[in-house]
């Protein structure tokens, strides 16, 4: 309950009952003066008129003027009747006293009157122990009941000034106390007010700020330009550029490497905004696009290449976001940026290295492999002699390799092309029709040797496509001679071809074992090979018609599940007329 509640209840309280027993007080005074005045007023009056009447009735014989008192008396008396019987006692005495007036000699009169006035004052005195009696109870019930309602008036008091006073000074004084300790350093003190009043929201802001002024006291300045000097010494040490920024894209350090590759230095740099610089240095426009435009960051992220070391050089970048949770805070707050360069130049000339060694290899292995391949058809014709049986199988055994190494080569060939960025393209105008059937030309001998027959759906009025022939053509005899490897005997391959809006679609479907849902996102990645599966081929297949593919201008997909079977697609642009 809130303080302030709590005092407008209890005060509220007890002024209630204080004005009470002030009406009650008020209300009985009136009663008992009410009751006094009846008797004043009423009885006692007229006890005076009678004995007034009875002191002229003796001097009537001797004073002239005791009649006339004892009539100005009757009349007050007439007006003052009051209570019951009054009216005739006073009506008799009337009559006796006009028959005294009439015949003053007669003594049998005055005694009359005598009793008349004995009777009007036994009426009234009477009167008067009844009301006193009256005024009696009225006194007792005040006696009673201002007493009673003075005691609650009170205990209220009395609990109010034993419990409020206590409510409110208590917190009070041990927050005065907590107030001290902490001015005494001592800001590990906490206050604990479980109520929810005002002291619980004054316990909740002193315990945040206790705890903001551990976390200072904690941090001393030393500490702090020590950690500062640390931290500039290690980002200045890094052999990566580093920039950092605040909440407001201002820039607040970038060590030497960063510098340098920028062309920037200390001042043109350190406390301005990043996007004014950006306005004329194009390395810094370039690093900051993805923190101007967010939505850059889902794109695939690009080496950035930057001269520097005079050469080209090559630098992952990467933007952290720096967020902290401030004390007594529940929601974190973004306090600035760092833009990482990661130099990976040696891994890019080690890449380019590999490339030209596989280039280089596999073109000086097609010589010797065509040689082979030229010795093998002289062996096989009959004006060298003849082969007998076992000669025959290894001179097939040879081929069988020889082929598969030829393949290979022209795989890592393509792989040096891709590699290398130098894809050589002949686009022109080419029929889907010719390259199907090229390609089932090609895979015709496997799909005999397994007994897989190979169907195709052509849709009507297809559209000649822009397109390598030979590159397509490989990449078809990859997807059909994988359809074939991984079908089982006497199953069906087929190649559907149809347009798609401005696009010709390629599909190359098998009713074979499956991708598992696990490696399908992997399937196109170099050297990968679903586990499990026949260990031929160098895994390079599918990554390089991937490559031809998107070189073109297509993308190239999967479809499959594990048991169901696998479809390839791709698709082309459909060449203008």
């Amino acid at each position: 309950m809130k303080i302030k509640t709590k005092l407008i209840s209890g005060v509220g309280l007890l002024f209630v009952f204080i004005l009470l027993l002030a009406a009650m007080s008020i209300f009985y005074v009136n009663a008992l003066k009410r009751d006094t005045n009846n008797i004043l007023v009423a009885n006692y009056n007229t006890l005076e008129y009678s004995r007034n009447m009875l002191l002229a009735l003796e001097q009537i014989p001797e004073d002239s003027k005791a009649l006339a008192d004892f009539d100005k008396n009757l009349a007050r008396q007439k007006v003052n009747v009051t209570e019951i019987g009054e009216e005739e006692a006073t009506a008799q005495i009337i009559d006796h006293f006009n028959a005294l007036k009439l015949n003053p000699e007669d003594g049998h009169l005055a005694p009359a009157i005598r009793k008349d006035i004995a009777e009007l004052m036994r009426l009234n005195m009477e009167a008067i122990e009844r009301k006193s009696s009256i005024a009696a109870a009225t006194a007792n019930s005040a006696i009673f009941w201002i007493p009673v309602t003075g005691a609650v008036c009170f205990i209220i008091a009395f609990i109010l000034l034993v419990n409020l006073p206590g409510n409110i000074a208590n917190p009070i004084k041990e927050l005065t106390a907590s107030i001290k300790q902490i001015a005494g350093q001592n800001y590990k003190e906490r206050v604990h007010f479980e109520s929810h009043s005002e002291f619980g929201e004054l316990a909740q802001s002193f315990n945040t700020m206790a705890e903001k002024l551990e976390e200072y006291s904690e941090s001393k300045l030393d500490k702090i330009l020590k950690g500062k000097k640390r931290i500039e010494a290690l980002i200045n040490n890094m052999h990566d550029p580093v920039i950092g920024l605040d909440e407001a894209r201002k820039v607040l350090f970038a060590n030497d490497e960063a510098l340098k590759i920028a062309g920037l230095s200390t001042e043109n740099l350190i406390g301005k905004q990043i996007q004014d610089i950006a306005v004329t240095n194009d390395l810094v426009r370039d690093l900051i696009k993805d923190l101007i435009n967010p939505g850059l960051k889902e794109k695939t992220i690009e080496p950035v290449k930057i001269f520097a070391d005079n050469k080209e050089s090559y630098f992952e970048k990467e933007i952290i976001d720096i967020n902290i949770l401030p004390t007594g805070e529940q929601a974190a707050q973004l306090i600035g940026h760092v833009i990482m360069l990661r130099n990976i130049t040696p891994f890019k000339e080690l890449d380019l290295a590999k490339t030209n060694f596989i280039g280089t290899v596999s073109h000086e292995f097609k010589t010797p492999i065509a040689a082979i391949k030229m010795s093998l058809q002289l062996l096989e014709n009959e004006q060298v002699g003849p082969l007998n049986t076992e000669q025959q199988q290894l001179l097939e055994s040879i081929r069988e390799d020889t082929g598969r190494l030829l393949k290979i080569t022209g795989e890592l060939l393509n792989l040096a092309q891709v590699e290398s960025g130098n894809i050589q393209l002949a686009v022109k105008a080419a029929a889907p029709e010719e390259m199907v059937q090229y390609a089932i030309q090609a895979t015709k001998t496997q799909a005999e040797r397994k007994q897989v027959k190979i169907e195709t759906d052509y849709a009507d009025h297809l559209p000649m496509v822009q397109a390598d022939s030979e590159k397509t053509t490989w990449v078809l005899v990859n997807l059909v001679t994988n359809a074939i490897r991984y079908s089982y005997e006497n199953a069906v391959v087929s190649i559907r071809v149809f347009q798609e809006q401005d696009k010709v679609k390629f599909q190359v479907k098998d009713t074979g074992t499956g991708i598992d849902e696990k490696y399908k996102h992997k399937i196109f990645d170099r050297y990968f090979r679903v586990p499990g599966t026949q260990k031929e081929g160098t895994g390079l297949g599918l990554s390089i018609s991937k490559e031809f593919i998107e070189a073109q201008g297509g993308d190239i997909s999967v479809e499959s599940a594990l048991g169901s079977g696998s479809t390839f697609s791709f698709t082309l642009n459909v060449a203008e007329r």
